[in-house]
C-alpha cells in the first residue's frame, strides 16, 4: 500500500509542472498591457514603464516564469500592485467562506443524492424512482446561477427565511455562519447532488442485479442489511469518483455562486482581479484551484486502493 501511494504522489510531480506552465502562459498571453490598464487612462508612458519594471514584465517570459517559480516554492505569491497587499494573505482572508460554501454544499449533495439514489434503485420503475430520476435531469439542466436567483426570490424575498446576500463567519455564530450559506449552498451543490443520484442509482442497479446478491436473497438476508452492507460497499469505487469530480466542481463553480450572493470568497476574488488585471492574484488562485484538483484525484486515486485491493494489483 505504501509503494502505491508513493507512486501516485510522484505522478502528481510532472502534472503540477505542466500546469503551472500553461497557467503562467494563459495569463501572460492576454491581450493588452496590464501596466497600462492598472494605471488608467491618464498614465503617462514613464508611469507605465516603471510599473512593468516594477511587475518584472519588461523580463523574457521564461525568465519571469523562473522567478515567478522559485518565490513560489519559496512561499512568496508576490504582492498585488492594485491593494498593495501581500497575495498570501489576501488569499488567506478569502478562502475561509469559500471552503465553508463547498464542505457545506457538498454534504447537503451527498446527503440528499445517495440516499435518494439507493431509493430510486430499489423500487426500480416506480413512482420514487421516476421522481428522482425528474430531479436528476432537473439538476443537470438547471445552471447554478438561474437556482441562484429561484431561491434568492422565493426563500430570501418572498418568505424571508434566508438572507439574499452577505456573509457571516463562524466567529458570529454556527447558526447565522449556516443562515447565511444555505441559499449559495443548495445552489451550488444541486447540480453536484443531481450527478451524485444518477450514478448511485446506476452503480447499484449493476450491483443488486449480480449473482451474489441474488445468492443473499436466497438465503435470506434482511433487505436492509443486503442494501447497506453488501450493495452499498460495492458501488464505493463509483461514488468515490463521482464525490471527487463533486469537489473539483463546487471549487471551480464557487465564483459564480459567491458574485451572486456577496460572498467574500476566492472566486470572488478572482472575478475582481480579472477586472483589475491583478496578475499576481490571478495567477496564484488558478494555480490554486489547478493543484488542489490535482490533489482531490490523486487522493481518489489512493482511496480506490484502500476501498478495492484489485486496483493496487493493477
Amino acid at each position: 500500500m505504501i509503494k502505491f501511494i508513493g507512486k501516485r504522489i510522484l505522478s502528481v510531480l510532472p502534472v503540477l509542472l505542466v500546469v503551472s506552465v500553461v497557467i503562467f502562459s494563459l495569463v501572460h498571453l492576454v491581450p493588452g498591457d496590464p501596466a497600462a490598464a492598472m494605471l488608467g487612462d491618464l498614465a503617462t508612458e514613464q508611469d507605465i514603464a516603471a510599473l512593468r519594471a516594477r511587475m518584472g514584465l519588461d523580463r523574457p517570459l521564461a525568465q519571469q516564469y523562473f522567478i515567478w517559480v522559485g518565490n513560489l516554492l519559496r512561499g512568496d505569491f508576490g504582492v498585488s500592485v492594485v491593494n498593495n497587499e501581500t497575495v498570501a494573505s489576501m488569499i488567506f482572508s478569502h478562502i475561509k467562506p469559500t471552503i465553508s460554501l463547498a464542505i457545506y454544499s457538498l454534504c447537503i449533495a451527498a446527503c440528499i443524492a445517495v440516499p435518494m439514489g439507493m431509493v430510486a434503485a430499489r423500487n426500480k420503475g416506480s413512482a420514487a424512482d421516476h421522481g428522482v430520476t425528474a430531479v436528476s435531469l432537473a439538476g443537470i439542466s438547471l445552471p447554478s446561477f438561474l437556482l441562484g436567483l429561484f431561491l434568492m426570490l422565493l426563500f430570501g424575498v418572498k418568505l424571508r427565511w434566508f438572507p439574499v446576500s452577505g456573509y457571516k463567519g463562524l466567529e458570529e455564530g454556527l447558526g447565522a455562519h449556516l443562515k447565511s450559506l444555505t441559499l449559495p449552498a443548495v445552489a451550488l451543490g444541486f447540480m453536484n447532488a443531481a450527478l451524485m443520484m444518477r450514478m448511485t442509482r446506476a452503480s447499484m442497479l449493476e450491483v443488486l442485479g449480480s449473482d451474489y446478491i441474488k445468492m443473499a436473497r436466497a438465503k435470506g438476508v434482511r433487505e436492509f442489511s443486503l442494501m447497506a452492507k453488501h450493495a452499498f460497499k460495492n458501488t464505493l469505487v463509483t461514488l468515490i469518483t463521482v464525490f471527487g469530480q463533486s469537489v473539483i466542481q463546487a471549487l471551480s463553480g464557487a465564483a459564480v455562486v459567491e458574485s451572486m450572493f456577496a460572498i467574500p470568497g476566492l472566486g470572488q476574488l478572482m472575478v475582481n482581479s480579472i477586472g483589475r488585471r491583478d496578475y499576481y492574484v490571478i495567477q496564484t488562485i488558478v494555480l490554486l484551484i489547478a493543484v488542489f484538483n490535482v490533489l482531490v484525484n490523486m487522493v481518489v486515486d489512493i482511496l480506490y486502493g484502500c476501498v478495492d485491493p484489485r486496483v493496487r494489483v493493477n
